[in-house]
């Protein structure tokens, strides 16, 4: 199958590698099927990109990487949409925005990925977590030395 991507131009995908995300996003609740992508060149980042839509592509996260003691408490019933069993692959993933020049992470609301079945879903989470917490923050710059 052939998709347009506004971002990443034309691309074959197997139907296989795409996601469901039977309740969509927050913002894009029509919008549920989904391909990963990871971002050329940067590790950190990786692109959620609506197979329906070419002009919607939105960068994720890990959050333990900028917040180490991260942990997404949700609801069990949120749960039950990712047919979760013993041995799958279970990803926390968090949206990353720009507020003015910063970058920030959602941790409020968190994408779970069942990446074992190919199903996600955005959970809002039960504690109290930040909806945008800046990524400089929590990494220290490189020092560079001028003279």
């Amino acid at each position: 199958m052939q998709i347009q991507s506004s971002r990443f131009g034309k691309m074959d995908i197997s139907h296989s590698d795409m996601l469901l995300m039977p309740h969509g996003l927050i913002g894009f609740e029509t919008c549920r099927h989904w391909i990963l992508l990871s971002s050329e060149g940067n590790d950190e980042v990786a692109w959620l990109q609506s197979v329906a839509l070419a002009n919607v592509a939105l960068p994720v996260v890990s959050p333990r990487r900028f917040a180490p003691n991260y942990r997404a408490h949700v609801h069990k019933r949120e749960l039950a949409a990712l047919n979760l069993h013993t041995n799958d692959q279970l990803y926390v993933l968090s949206v990353v925005s720009k507020s003015g020049v910063t970058l920030t992470a959602n941790l409020k609301s968190p994408i779970l990925l069942n990446a074992t079945r190919h199903i996600a879903i955005q959970a809002v989470v039960t504690d109290e977590q930040p909806l945008a917490l800046p990524l400089g923050l929590t990494r220290t710059p490189a020092v560079r030395r001028a003279a």
